[in-house]
């Protein structure tokens, strides 16, 4: 049996084990153990288990994960969620979907101390549905909003697949963070101009809340100011070269920590939830990068990724084209796999291929940091798009009176400005790399 047919068969049985609902580091880890067996022997297996758990373990950068995360679910704990949400809503509720406007601004300003996807859309429905049906705002657009206004939670920084990403391509997280910042700022305005839209066709969707005084929105400022003065110190800290990505993440934590303790919302019970959450989540995601390290061994014994780039590399195709069949490809994978377990598996993969090629006459920190900022906002759309929608599910869940199919026509809308905007991005590198060039010269 050849190499190249030995890692096909171990593709295609990780998507096997996937499809039976196999916990998906596991359904990495067991293929690519198998194959790299049947490529080597016991010993070198062996070893290899040893020394490659061991080394992702010991990564000093990687304990910027658990400290994001901890700084997430301090906030989520804390209350912050509600401050914003309601800070929000007393500034724009009384427009025509407003409500959903606020979601969506909240959701960004959650995502800028969470870093995580799924839990910016847990926390923030929990916060804004039972607001939104009270309005009578229609399910469609209510959950719709709502899902989709997660996504920014990995856009905005932190984001803890931007630093996976960093991690394992070997850029600066601080130099993604600033590329990231932008882009997800226009994604916020293109949701809300959606949102616009979508209630001026559709005025039965939303109903506007009443106006409320100046003096009144106002003070709703008032339990979002610990928000901003955390995201000044965390990322003016690292862009002002005080300290690292990993000191300013703990920095972060220990913020919203004393915020949570000064506002009387968390509690000894909100502070073992937020280090069981944390621990929970930061062993799925160390599990899924030992399973990923495993495929990613055996398949380059099989040469696979050496002769992809190859093989790219002779066709006779505009470079431009090629990184948007592989934005598609992540469109396609975010159907059956969360943004981790995409990265960590096609990264090593796929990024050798696309530094071979010529881009924009961009240098290779460059395309990297651009491609990605490209790579993350596709990965955002399959955390919404049909048929799976991993946030789709989570708001689903706690909006148990809307059905599934009712989100995922709300959400349409949503995805044709994510598609937009990817595509503005893949022909104009500098929305995403011009801040780059003003923090970094």
């Amino acid at each position: 049996m050849t190499p190249g047919t030995i890692g096909l068969l171990m593709f295609g049985s990780m998507l096997l084990l996937m499809a039976l609902r196999v916990p998906i580091a596991a359904a990495m880890f067991i293929p690519g153990a198998v194959g790299y067996w049947v490529m080597t022997n016991d010993l070198a297996l062996l070893n290899t288990l040893k020394g490659s758990a061991v080394a992702r373990l010991t990564v000093y950068d990687l304990s910027v994960i658990p400290l994001f995360l901890l700084m997430g679910q301090f906030a989520t704990q804390g209350g912050l969620s509600r401050a914003l949400f309601q800070a929000a809503a007393a500034f724009v509720g009384h427009i025509r979907g407003g409500l959903g406007m606020a979601a969506i601004m909240s959701a960004a300003a959650f995502g800028a101390v969470c870093g995580s996807s799924v839990a910016t859309s847990a926390t923030i429905t929990q916060v804004a549905y039972p607001e939104m049906k009270t309005h009578g705002y229609h399910g469609r657009l209510s959950t719709a909003a709502l899902a989709t206004g997660g996504t920014l939670g990995i856009l905005i920084p932190p984001s803890v697949p931007l630093v996976v990403y960093a991690i394992l391509t070997e850029q600066n997280v601080a130099k993604l963070f600033a590329a990231a910042l932008l882009p997800g700022l226009i994604a916020m305005l293109g949701y809300i101009v959606v949102i616009g839209i979508y209630c001026r066709v559709r005025p039965d969707l939303a109903t506007p809340s009443d106006a409320l005084p100046w003096g009144v929105r106002f003070k709703t400022l008032i339990g979002v100011w610990p928000i901003v003065v955390i995201f000044l110190l965390v990322f003016g800290g690292i862009y002002g070269g005080i300290f690292s990505p990993t000191e300013g993440a703990a920095v972060g934590a220990i913020g919203t920590f004393i915020t949570g303790l000064a506002r009387r919302e968390l509690n000894l019970e909100g502070i073992r939830r937020s280090f069981l959450g944390t621990a929970e989540t930061s062993a799925m995601v160390f599990m899924i990068f030992l399973g990923a390290d495993m495929m990613n061994s055996s398949l380059a014994l099989t040469q696979m990724p050496a002769r992809l780039a190859d093989w790219v590399g002779q066709l006779d195709v505009a470079p431009i084209a090629i990184v948007g069949c592989v934005l598609l490809l992540y469109v396609v994978l975010g159907c059956v796999m969360d943004e981790l377990s995409m990265l960590l598996l096609t990264i090593p993969v796929i990024f050798p291929t696309i530094m071979a090629l010529e881009l924009w006459g961009l240098n290779p920190e460059m395309k990297a940091i651009w491609f990605g900022i490209l790579v993350l906002m596709t990965v955002g759309i399959g955390l919404i798009a049909p048929p799976v929608g991993l946030n789709v599910y989570v708001v689903n869940s706690i909006a148990k009176d809307v059905s599934m199919n009712e989100t995922y026509k709300g959400v349409l809308p949503f995805l044709a400005s994510d598609f937009l905007r990817t595509v503005v991005l893949l022909f104009f590198p500098a929305m995403a790399l011009w801040l780059v060039g003003v923090f970094y010269g």
